[in-house]
């Protein structure tokens, strides 16, 4: 039986005693102690929700920044092009001053070295300032992780395109454990990858959280996984929704399902980012429904 197989069934045997011996076969699918909270995410002036590309919670552990591309289109052919022509007021957070701290990249120019970019989706920053960008959104793309100092300095990169370990099919997410490892979301490759920071991969990856798109973590050594992809055509036998584990040992212990998610469909309705404020409440950003869902907990 595949790892994912034992993760999401417990399978029991049950002997009956009723004109003979019979076995009985029972599965239990993983708790989902969550709920959705409806319509609490509104926007000032009437303004409709559009594309969630990223949510985070404010050091305080209360408030939520989330990052919407521009206004709520219903043109399906403009998904992802929603900010051509928007008149939406844009908020980018620099610095508590508004003053621009850094700027990695080249502006309007793809490429694969320490100063360019091809699809860059998530970035961490290490507690001595030290980040890491996950480059490699498009299947195509550099596929890989590129390390800056706290000034901005190009220091390493790993990883190329491919199914190895060490080597990545589209990067989505990128973040850091309490103790310091990065894992990263090689969503096309339907797996995690566990790194130190100098690229060492740390151990064999894990495939249990499904189709990784957002990761992150509590305060209480959990690790939450967004899967907004999986599909019977991207990643059979799996469903859409937020998983819930131990970031140490990898065990899965909760799944939020995505409620509307259907399996015959490749279109990556459920959240493709997760963020989780200091009262345990799950936050989910979903940019095709365009959506912020928040999930809170109801039973221990």
């Amino acid at each position: 039986m595949r790892s994912w197989q034992r993760l999401v069934l417990v399978v029991g045997l049950a002997l009956v005693a009723s004109h003979g011996v019979h076995w009985v076969l029972f599965a239990q699918v993983l708790p989902n102690p969550y709920r959705i909270v409806e319509g609490w995410a509104q926007l000032p002036m009437g303004r409709q929700m559009g594309a969630v590309g990223k949510v985070a919670i404010d050091p305080d552990g209360r408030q939520v920044w989330a990052i919407v591309r521009c206004d709520r289109l219903e043109d399906p052919a403009r998904f992802g092009d929603e900010c051509r022509d928007s008149k939406t007021d844009p908020i980018i957070k620099f610095s508590p001053e508004g003053k621009v701290l850094m700027t990695l990249g080249a502006p309007g120019q793809s490429g694969n070295g320490p100063d360019h970019f091809t699809s860059p989706s998530d970035v961490v920053v290490a507690a001595n300032g030290d980040i890491f960008v996950a480059d490699g959104h498009n299947d195509n793309g550099n596929n890989r992780v590129v390390k800056f100092s706290k000034d901005g300095k190009f220091i390493k990169a790993w990883g190329k395109g491919g199914w190895a370990p060490g080597e990545f099919h589209a990067l989505h997410a990128i973040a850091m454990d309490s103790s310091g490892r990065i894992f990263v979301g090689d969503r096309g490759n339907n797996r995690i990858q566990i790194f130190d920071q100098e690229g060492k991969s740390l151990t064999t990856p894990w495939t249990q959280f499904g189709k990784p798109s957002g990761i992150a973590f509590d305060s209480k050594g959990q690790i939450y996984v967004a899967d907004s992809e999986s599909d019977d055509v991207q990643n059979p036998g799996w469903e859409e929704g937020i998983r819930i584990g131990d970031a140490r040992t990898g065990w899965v212990n909760a799944f939020i399902l995505y409620p509307w998610g259907d399996p015959r469909q490749t279109a990556g309705d459920g959240a493709e980012f997760v963020a989780i404020d200091r009262d345990g409440t799950v936050f989910g950003g979903e940019p095709r429904p365009r959506r912020l869902q928040k999930y809170v907990r109801v039973r221990p």
